[in-house]
């Protein structure tokens, strides 16, 4: 069943040299394996994604993935000394932390673009009570 399968998400990148410096240098990732002109990268939990090629990248107003985090602010603070800019939606509703993160229906999620416009997402699951 699907239910019990890992499940990966793909990246796409217009220019993957550029793309490769946004996750290595910037987000400090450290590729798995090169394979069929991508990149693959590791994550917790056994997940992984593949950074792969296509002139479709950044044209989805959605974000692409997300990693769930346990600080969100600490992820932010450290990813913005390493020159990540956040994005700032301000129709969005919730509380904004002081790093710019939004809590809002149980969660604290802040949003940042790669270097090829694709949104991606951090999200702490806040506790209940």
């Amino acid at each position: 069943m699907l239910q019990d399968s890992p499940m990966y998400s793909y990246i796409p990148a217009k220019d993957i040299a550029r793309a490769r410096r946004f996750y290595e240098d910037k987000l400090g990732l450290r590729p798995k394996e090169e394979t069929n002109g991508g990149v693959v990268y590791e994550f917790g939990g056994s997940t992984a994604a593949f950074l792969y090629p296509t002139p479709n990248a950044g044209t989805s107003l959605a974000s692409q993935a997300f990693w769930s985090v346990h600080d969100v602010d600490a992820e932010m603070q450290m990813l913005k000394s390493r020159g990540v800019q956040f994005e700032n939606y301000d129709d969005m509703p919730g509380e904004r932390s002081p790093q710019g993160a939004i809590t809002a229906g149980g969660a604290k999620a802040a949003w940042f673009k790669d270097s090829e416009g694709n949104i991606m997402a951090l999200i702490q699951t806040l506790s209940k009570g």
